[in-house]
């Protein structure tokens, strides 16, 4: 099968709900009555079923939909060499909801693993494809520095630049392992960017003791660009911007203009999956800074975090405001982030899950002949 290059009109972003069958079976699991093998087992069968469905609906790129997963982020985090989870005192504060307790720290020098765990679940994955590519995520680097950057031991990094320097290398590590085992879409997922639009997560970083969080974004752009040297042409790695998913809530808003222009302007990803579900994202202008050519900025116009469907003329509608700053053959469409960024879930059903990537698909084939 020979398809084109994503990111497609039409796009996911990667986490799906869990079915009461996995949750049953993690439950299970934890409390001791099956073992991995028979949860990798439900896994495995969810997953598949959960590719047919993707492809069933005309999408060119699926995910596995993060099942094996507890958080987004700290299944991969904990898994690099140097980094630990750990219980913390208490979770991240989301608006009315907080998550549990769970975090990541740095005790040793910061190294992609090769024998790390989600290398074999994206190679499941890809067996699982027939008719689309096999999309994985993982974290952006920068998600290990913005909240942890008090949980890095400093008599392993006395100074940032060489911490900076490791993320660097790890992440161009861990893309060239992903090549490797057969990934030719790849996925960044990156919530620190809108917080540096967000005045009050800008000074609760100052209150953790970080000094001139502002300035964070041209550091980010720089450990971006250096991991992302040397990819293969033929591997397509898009950045996913993101306010917080946990539960229907969110963490910070403001629009993208205070980091538009280093964002859009000069970090080198093939595209940018940016949420527009909600004025929380203000509004489109700060795509101008997108440069013409050929990379693409995917909208997040429809939400995860409710089961209301959207109308198609409102949707359209947004498209076309947006084609004011950057051209309609760099836009593309996709829900605003993954229905399920915790094992916990959106509070939607899977039918109306299914229904809102199915109205993706039916508007990119009106506006562009998918």
């Amino acid at each position: 099968m020979s398809l084109p290059m994503p990111p497609y009109r039409a796009d996911t972003v990667g986490s799906l709900l869990r079915s009461d069958t996995l949750k049953h079976a993690r439950e299970q699991h934890a409390a001791g009555t099956i073992d991995q093998s028979a949860l990798k087992a439900v896994e495995d069968k969810e997953i598949t079923r959960l590719v047919k469905q993707q492809e069933s609906l005309g999408l060119k790129a699926v995910t596995d939909g993060e099942l094996r997963r507890a958080w987004w982020h700290f299944d991969f985090l904990e898994h690099l060499t140097g980094v630990e989870g750990f219980e913390s005192e208490q979770g991240i504060q989301f608006q009315g909801r907080q998550t549990p307790s769970h975090g990541v720290r740095v005790v040793d020098r910061v190294r992609f693993n090769p024998q790390h765990p989600m290398l074999e679940h994206f190679r499941y994955l890809n067996e699982q494809t027939t008719s689309s590519i096999a999309k994985m995520t993982i974290p952006s680097p920068s998600v290990l520095h913005f909240r942890g950057a008090g949980q890095v031991d400093r008599s392993v990094y006395p100074e940032w630049g060489s911490y900076f320097n490791d993320l660097a290398d790890t992440w161009r590590e861990a893309i060239a392992a992903f090549y490797e085992a057969g990934c030719r879409y790849l996925q960044l997922d990156d919530t620190v960017w809108a917080y540096l639009c967000s005045d009050s997560e800008i000074e609760a970083a100052r209150e953790r003791g970080m000094e001139s969080p502002e300035a964070l974004q041209h550091v980010y752009a720089d450990v971006l660009n250096r991991a992302l040297e040397g990819r293969p042409a033929d591997m397509h790695i898009s950045l996913h911007v993101c306010r917080g998913n946990f539960r229907s809530t969110w963490i910070s808003e403001g629009g993208y203009e205070p980091v538009a222009k280093t964002l859009l302007g000069s970090v080198n990803v093939d595209a940018f999956f940016l949420e527009y579900d909600t004025d929380r994202a203000g509004d489109f202008r700060p795509l101008r800074f997108l440069p013409r050519g050929t990379q693409q900025v995917v909208l997040g116009l429809v939400t995860t975090k409710t089961g209301e469907l959207e109308s198609a003329e409102q949707i359209q509608a947004r498209l076309k405001e947006a084609s004011e700053y950057v051209p309609m053959d760099q836009i593309c469409l996709s829900p605003q982030c993954g229905f399920a960024s915790t094992h916990e879930g959106n509070n939607l059903t899977e039918e109306q899950q299914w229904q809102k990537l199915d109205l993706i698909v039916n508007l990119a084939e009106e506006f562009w002949g998918y």
